[in-house]
């Protein structure tokens, strides 16, 4: 019999089990970055067929990146090759020189012998780079129970967003402060606490009076950090991805009456804010005392309640209305959110089910007595708000601490 050799082993290899494929590097560079955080765009245009808006947060952070592209002539260069939208329009690349190819030599190739060890590793992050990429992933997810009360904050906040109650705008260092309302690349998150550790820090321009210690924060995505506070601070400043929410501007109650001080024959009807009670079978819903939904209308409500039982928002189930109040030169829109703000601690929590199967949150509901309800209501059209807040133990108003 005849001894195979070390050929004859590797070509009898039917199944393949001795092809080794080259290992690909995950790391990626600056350039790469930026190519993928343009392709965002282009897929949003794909899936919708137009250029993202700044009308709402999921669309902001793009709209502004595809800016801060258009008005950098290095980034342009770049994304050319990749603009298949013809986002940024004509540009005139610049033809390699044999100069622009040897001096592009990434890998080091074209490098001298002294270069040349293999115990070098050039083209790996650093520890240091390797452990604050880490340190960004480790979100720890919230536990469903305990993020229940955030997620009642953060749709709060996007219904403020939507009605103009709170406003978007750039992001300072001054602004950087704990139970305020962030965005980073579209998504909200929330400054609870700050455990301060440090106020003196050295940096190679000296020495700066600057605060740190590790923060307590939380992402509407149901994930939390305690990533340190002037890493935060830079994770928001980072190529212009961080945004501020402004505190709602409904405080100033000045902004409910709408033209107030006009001289007419008749009063502006701007609509109407009603109290329903539902008349739902459902047990669940049955068993809650004081279950009021708290809304508004621009039409007789009335006729707005008429399909109740077909929607979510009335919790399948007829209704009873309660009482309506007629908004004469008042804005009544800005009035429904200041109510749901000022009760936003008696929110009900529950999630129904439709015929679907698909989940809904009813968010307009509020388990308060309806003669607080009507205090409420007093107290805005009054002006006196801004002094009182709800004590949702006691079910009662009371002047603030």
């Amino acid at each position: 019999m005849n001894k195979k050799t070390l050929d004859d082993i590797f070509e009898d290899d039917d199944f393949g089990l001795l092809d080794v494929k080259p290992k690909s590097s995950n790391v990626k560079s600056e350039e790469d970055r930026l190519i993928d955080s343009f392709e965002e765009i282009n897929v949003f245009i794909d899936k919708n067929d137009r250029e993202p808006t700044t009308s709402s947060m999921s669309e902001y952070s793009l709209s502004a990146r595809l800016k801060n592209f258009r008005d950098d002539e290095a980034s342009k260069k770049i994304l050319k090759p990749f603009d298949r939208h013809d986002l940024l329009g004509y540009i005139e690349l610049d033809a390699p020189s044999i100069d622009d190819i040897f001096n592009d030599d990434d890998l080091g190739l074209l490098e001298t012998d002294n270069e040349l060890d293999i115990f070098k590793f050039k083209h790996t992050p650093k520890l240091q780079e390797r452990a604050e990429t880490d340190f960004v992933a480790k979100r720890a997810p919230i536990k469903e129970k305990e993020f229940e009360p955030y997620e009642r904050m953060f749709h709060q906040v996007h219904q403020e967003l939507k009605t103009g109650v709170r406003k978007i705008e750039d992001f300072t260092y001054e602004s950087l402060k704990i139970k305020n309302f962030y965005s980073n690349n579209g998504v909200l998150l929330y400054i609870e606490n700050v455990e301060w550790d440090k106020t003196i820090q050295k940096f190679k321009s000296g020495i700066h009076h600057r605060p740190d210690g590790r923060c307590q924060i939380i992402f509407e995505n149901g994930t939390k950090s305690n990533m340190r506070f002037q890493s935060l601070y830079k994770t928001l400043h980072k190529d212009n991805n961080g945004k501020r929410i402004t505190e709602p501007t409904e405080l100033n109650t000045s902004s409910l009456f709408v033209n107030a001080d006009c001289v007419r024959e008749e009063d502006i009807q701007t609509g109407w804010v009603y109290v329903l009670k539902s008349k739902s079978e459902n047990e669940e819903i049955k068993s809650i005392k004081n279950l009021y939904k708290i809304g508004f209308s621009s039409t007789p409500v009335e006729e707005r309640i008429k399909n109740a039982k077909n929607e979510a928002t009335y919790l399948y189930a007829d209704v009873h209305l309660v009482a309506t109040y007629s908004c004469n030169n008042i804005n009544a829109n800005k009035l429904e959110s200041l109510l749901h703000r000022f009760f936003g601690n008696a929110c009900l929590n529950i999630d129904l089910f439709n015929d679907k199967g698909q989940r809904i949150t009813p968010r307009e509901w509020f388990v308060v007595p309806f003669d607080v309800i009507d205090e409420a209501i007093a107290l805005i059209l009054g002006g006196t708000i801004l002094n009182y807040e709800y004590d949702v133990v006691n079910k009662r108003i009371q002047l603030k601490k």
